[in-house]
Order: structure tokens, then C-alpha cells, then sequence
């Protein structure tokens, strides 16, 4: 792991800007995978590196592989794991591409994997990323900055009729086709480009009663946004099996979601890895047809009040893990 000289004090205002969601619950579910000498873990979305940083800490002979696709969150983790460099290997990567990381690393399998999905407290807190529909802001919401389109590009250049399914699908958002009307008729005299005026149009187009619930109205537009631009649940659709494919025999995963729409993605892959694939009606269900993963947790956990009111970020937060119980079978 290679970083460059920071000031002293970025460490501490790091940890001041990201407390780990359910942190406890999470180690403890994937201890029994890393006790032993020689286990490996894979943090799929380091972000400020809270959950690396206690996984280092936690189990002294694990070695951890990280990912994220946020150069700037690979810098301040990278300052923040400095102590745990010979235990620890930070990669440029999204999580779907975990695959190709783990075969070019020459690691065939993991004991361990941890995603806490969603965006990450660093960019939420820097308002030139754009994430934040409370503060002013270039419409950005790019994870890697290096590449792709802006949340701008989106708003646009995008059909009208498919950014209202954009809208409905990934933000849930009733009021697509008005917040949609509000964006074209916008763009037809000037370029969308301030997300304060993006979440000013959001408030004109809805009718009362929708601001009245729901908190912020641009809440879920803005999450829509988010996940276009990023490829958030193509790339989770791939990642989650990806994952599991790469634990050993008793290794295990665990998945902090933050919207229904990762969770119920989390959910489908977990639970038919849990299930027997075998026909109807069999009296003995052979070998190739039994369970490969055993789920952790009774439907999702949650986190505690008091986690909730020592992090409110902590809120929305849905925790599902399993374990790897046997290797796919193969003709």
C-alpha cells in the first residue's frame, strides 16, 4: 500500500467524519471465518477505511484486500490503514470487477467479504461531489471522478420518458412524470447544472401533500440520480454472486444495504444460495442439489437505537450475511 505525506491532523478529522455503520454486528459475523492465520478479507467498499481499519485491528493475522472506485477515498484510507501496510492491499476498482482483482493478485479464494453499499460519508460531506441535496453544488454524484457521465449529462441529454423511469425505479418517486416536466422545460431555455436548482424545480413541480411527507422531496431523486450515474445495482447484480463465488468452504459474506432496492438484490442472491435446487419430490436430495450458502441472519438485522442516535446514517442501514457451507458442484 502507497501513500502520499498528509498532514497530521487529516487522520483525526477522517475519523471524526466516518463512524463504521454496525460495525460490532459485522465483525462479529465474519469472526469465525477470520481467526485463523493466513485468512484473507476483502473490503469492497473502503471508503474512509472504518470497517478495514477495524478488521486489521480485530483479527492480527488476517490480510485485507480493498476496493473502491473513489481515488480520493483510496488516499485518506490509505493515510488512516498506514499502520496495517504490510497486512494491507488498497486497489482502484468497483466491486464488480472483484473477480479480475483477486485472479491478478493471485488469490483464488477468501475467508471473508464486507459491502457497505450506498455513498460514502466523505462525499455526502464534500459539497463539489454533488451527492447532498442540502448544499449547492455542480449535479456531479460521479464516484470516480476520472470517468463516465455526470448526473448533469443525465438530466440533459436523457429521453424525457426514460428519465422518468429512472426516477420511478430507482428513486421510487410517485411524482416522476412532474419532477420530469419541471427538467425538460428547464433545460429547453438552459443547461441543468446546480443541484440547488435541481431540488428548487423538485419543490415547484410536487403537489403539496407530496412535501408534506417523506422528508427532503428531492430525496429520492437525487438517489435515482446516484444510481444511474454510477451503475450502482447493475454492477451489485454482478458483484453479490461474484463475492460468493470467491469464499472457501466456511468463509463468509456480509452486506450493509441502505434502500430497498439493494436489499431486495442482497436478499434474492443470499436466499437462492441458501435453498436446495434439487426437483421436486426426491426422496434424498443428491449432493449438486443441496444448499451452498447458510444465511446468518433471520431476514435483515437492523441497527440498535442507540446505534441510530450516535450515527444517524446509521438509520436506513439493512445487515444480511451468510456462509459458504459447501463448493459448487461440477458435471
Amino acid at each position: 500500500m502507497t501513500t502520499e505525506e498528509q498532514p497530521a491532523n487529516e487522520e483525526s478529522a477522517i475519523r471524526e467524519r466516518h463512524n463504521p455503520v454496525m460495525l460490532r454486528r459485522c465483525l462479529d459475523m465474519l469472526a469465525p471465518a477470520l481467526a485463523e492465520p493466513g485468512a484473507t478479507v476483502v473490503d469492497c467498499t473502503l471508503g474512509l477505511g472504518g470497517h478495514s481499519e477495524a478488521l486489521l485491528g480485530t483479527f492480527p493475522a488476517a490480510r485485507l484486500i480493498a476496493l473502491d472506485r473513489d481515488q480520493d477515498a483510496l488516499r485518506l484510507a490509505g493515510e488512516r490503514l498506514a499502520p496495517y501496510a504490510d497486512r494491507a492491499t488498497l486497489v482502484h476498482a468497483v466491486y464488480d470487477e472483484l473477480p479480475e482483482v483477486l485472479e491478478r493478485l493471485g488469490v483464488p479464494r477468501v475467508q471473508g467479504v464486507l459491502f457497505d453499499l450506498g455513498v460514502s460519508s466523505m462525499q455526502l460531506d464534500e459539497p463539489e461531489r454533488g451527492f447532498a441535496y442540502s448544499q449547492d453544488a455542480p449535479l456531479d454524484m460521479r464516484m470516480d471522478q476520472t470517468r463516465g457521465r455526470s448526473a448533469a449529462d443525465v438530466l440533459n441529454t436523457y429521453p424525457p420518458g426514460e428519465l422518468v423511469r429512472l426516477l420511478r425505479v430507482y428513486g421510487e418517486e410517485k411524482q416522476a412524470k412532474r419532477i420530469v416536466e419541471a427538467v425538460v422545460r428547464e433545460r429547453a431555455e438552459r443547461p441543468l447544472t446546480s443541484s440547488a436548482r435541481l431540488v428548487e424545480l423538485i419543490r415547484e413541480a410536487l403537489p403539496q401533500a407530496a412535501k408534506r411527507t417523506g422528508g427532503n422531496p428531492a430525496k429520492r431523486t437525487f438517489q435515482a440520480l446516484r444510481i444511474e450515474v454510477n451503475g450502482e445495482l447493475e454492477s451489485l447484480e454482478r458483484a453479490i454472486p461474484a463475492a460468493v463465488g470467491a469464499l472457501a468452504v466456511g468463509g463468509r459474506i456480509a452486506v450493509l444495504s441502505y434502500h430497498s432496492l439493494e436489499d431486495r438484490l442482497v436478499k434474492r442472491v443470499l436466499t437462492a444460495g441458501a435453498s436446495s435446487t434439487a426437483p421436486p419430490g426426491l426422496p434424498v436430495v443428491p449432493e449438486q442439489y443441496q444448499p451452498r450458502l447458510k444465511l446468518l441472519t433471520r431476514g435483515a438485522e437492523l441497527p440498535t437505537e442507540d446505534e441510530i442516535a450516535e450515527n444517524r446514517r446509521a438509520a436506513p442501514a439493512r445487515l444480511r450475511g451468510a456462509e459458504r457451507i459447501r463448493e459448487e458442484h461440477t458435471a
